[in-house]
């Protein structure tokens, strides 16, 4: 077993998911001003640390997805945040691509970059403590899109950046995002996301990246948000569970599920059922933002030195997505 199996596999093995704490500061700021919280860097850190210092990361959480500005700060303790992290069981990772932008040739569409200088500063954060990677590739669903350019860009781009990660002895997150914004079906979404992960999986082989040493960060397949065609949970478990068996190639060791604008509920029922259903032998988790912070960032928001309530509202979350991700999570658990 490499090295970078062994890596993935303790981030995600055992129940165990990934917090994906790597908001860029602007987004950051729009979380903490919708609680009335103002942005400011200690700020952001505080709410930060008492997720990272909470007793869950030892359970549930195996991996903490940072942001630039994040990683590279001193924690309360006086030690680095990647030491905090590693201290309590779990491994850090960095964001590395440097965000979505306009695509050139479709214009209503984006690429991500943030290959330039990738290698220099993988080797800076490889220095800092990181074990792992995050780049995302967004892609938005028309009846025209994604775009056989939008397709072929972003997997070609999501490939040397992993390329490069593995290179630097560090396991890639490969995050193609079909959005759920808009009026498609769950059909749509099915066919649109096949179309993604297997030019994604077509790129990483041609680059020769090990696929025993990645971690593949789709969405589930759901109908969009303003679509009044919606499915059922277990529809949405089986439609996504038939993509990835279809698409995926068996040398991947597990599939982390980003939440994409699903509420918290949703988000966990929704990965309880695929375990449920899942006769691969993918390991399939959890890679979520809002859906493991946000009650705890509403509670941290009306008394933000209250950190052992924050936590405990942390820790119920990573809890239920925990046994979630061994389809052991039922309603009754619910707070």
């Amino acid at each position: 077993m490499s090295e970078l199996n062994n890596i993935a596999l303790k981030i995600i093995g055992k129940g165990k998911g990934i917090l994906a704490a790597d908001e860029s500061t602007g987004t950051m700021t729009k979380r903490l001003e919708s609680v009335n919280v103002p942005s400011t860097p200690k700020n952001r850190l505080v709410f930060r640390e008492a997720l990272f210092s909470s007793t869950s990361m030892a359970d549930c959480i195996g991996g903490v997805i940072l942001y630039d500005e994040t990683i590279k700060q001193i924690s309360s303790k006086k030690n680095k945040i990647t030491e905090l992290i590693s201290e309590m069981g779990s491994l850090p990772g960095i964001k590395v691509d440097t965000g979505a932008k306009v695509l050139a040739g479709s214009p209503d569409e984006k690429i991500t970059e943030g290959l330039d200088g990738l290698r220099e500063r993988l080797k800076e954060y490889y220095k800092i403590g990181a074990k792992f990677t995050k780049w995302r590739g967004v892609y938005n669903i028309t009846k025209e899109f994604p775009s056989k350019l939008a397709i072929s860009s972003n997997a070609h781009a999501l490939a040397r950046y992993s390329a490069l990660v593995q290179e630097c002895n560090m396991v890639p997150i490969v995050e193609p995002e079909v959005l759920m914004d808009g009026e498609h079906s769950a059909k749509d979404c099915y066919e649109k996301t096949s179309n993604v992960i297997e030019k994604c999986f077509e790129e990483l082989i041609f680059h020769k990246v090990d696929l025993k040493g990645i971690i593949l960060k789709p969405n589930m397949i759901l109908a969009g948000n303003m679509s009044k065609n919606k499915i059922s949970n277990n529809e949405v478990a089986k439609l996504t569970l038939k993509c990835l068996k279809n698409c995926v190639p068996t040398e991947v060791p597990g599939i982390a599920f980003l939440s994409g604008g699903q509420s918290e509920l949703e988000a966990t029922e929704n990965l309880n059922l695929i375990n449920k259903y899942n006769d691969t032998n993918f390991i399939m988790s959890y890679s979520y933002g809002r859906a493991l912070q946000q009650s705890a960032l509403k509670f941290w928001s009306k008394d933000i030195k209250n950190i052992k309530g924050t936590q405990k509202i942390f820790n119920h979350r990573a809890k239920m997505n925990t046994l979630a991700a061994q389809g052991n999570w039922s309603k009754d658990l619910e707070i």
